[in-house]
């Protein structure tokens, strides 16, 4: 078996100026700020690896999750991965790292504790910081991730985070959504056996997330929404998603959250009637002095 390297870029320290809390943006008027959060390679990097295979051979070839997504285009297509190919049997295929077997320690939660104990932060990825305030003000979140595990598995691998001191509290859970897990694409209303692509199934659960929002919290204007990510093609159907909810709920604020090169792009989804977009951009330091949403 080869590997092929595709690692995160260069160390992000922590964050060394105190924080004070923050309430929600509009909580004076009984509004809440809902943040939703993709974790690979945005929140976090972590060293599951993934598989493709050659199509004749069967060689199988381990890479990070970011060296896939930068040649995933190619792989049976073109170039030197068109004779390779994406397996999906969960207990030996391509995916078999985001998948649950059984273990008291899961694949997930062992790739946390292995980044963690680490003394430098390369694990940290572009929204971390995003992710750090959202749980330092118990921000109601929702995970939203294309990985297999089931919630309790995403749940007991982010305690460890809390666990460790590296944020203040545990998150404040609205919603956790590995979509490739059979019982969650069931809760999306989706036959687990059905051919939906991972972006569909990110799209219903953002909207399954303010639906349940509204359930818990009640249906008040003043909520503001926001998903980050830094993948373009999950940007894209996240402001389709926030699109299509502004035109529904019309009085709330939806944003997209997007981060390049320390820079955080806040996109707020206009009102139908308009095509426009209103955005504002801050770097690291920013985001711990001021509410996100």
């Amino acid at each position: 078996m080869r590997r092929e390297e595709g690692g995160p870029p260069r160390s992000q320290l922590e964050l060394s100026v105190e924080r004070e809390f923050q309430p929600d943006r509009n909580h004076d008027r009984g509004g809440r700020s809902f943040y939703f959060f993709d974790l690979d390679d945005n929140v976090f990097y972590l060293p599951t690896p993934m598989y493709i295979y050659h199509k004749n051979s069967g060689e199988e070839i381990e890479m990070s999750t970011g060296h896939f997504a930068q040649i995933a285009k190619e792989i049976g297509k073109s170039g030197y991965y068109k004779d390779f190919e994406v397996r999906f049997q969960d207990d030996s295929g391509s995916y078999r790292r985001f998948r649950d077997f059984g273990l008291d320690v899961e694949s997930f939660e062992q790739d946390v504790l292995n980044v963690i104990s680490e003394s430098d932060y390369h694990w940290k990825g572009p929204s971390w910081s995003c992710f750090y305030h959202a749980t330092f003000n118990q921000r109601p979140i929702s995970i939203i991730t294309a990985r297999g595990h089931s919630p309790h598995t995403i749940r007991k691998g982010l305690h460890q985070f809390y666990q460790n001191r590296l944020i203040q509290h545990d998150p404040n859970y609205l919603g956790v959504f590995p979509v490739s897990n059979p019982e969650v694409r069931e809760a999306l209303g989706v036959d687990p056996n059905a051919d939906v692509n991972i972006p569909d199934l990110k799209k219903r659960a953002i909207f399954k997330s303010v639906e349940l929002a509204f359930q818990k919290y009640g249906q008040n204007p003043y909520h503001r929404f926001g998903m980050s990510d830094d993948d373009p093609r999950n940007l894209d159907l996240i402001r389709d998603a926030m699109t299509q909810l502004k035109q529904r709920y019309p009085k709330n604020s939806f944003f997209v959250i997007s981060i390049h090169n320390d820079e955080m792009i806040k996109e707020e989804i206009a009102a139908p009637k308009t095509k426009s977009v209103s955005t504002e951009k801050s770097n690291e330091d920013d985001m711990k002095q001021l509410p996100l949403l």
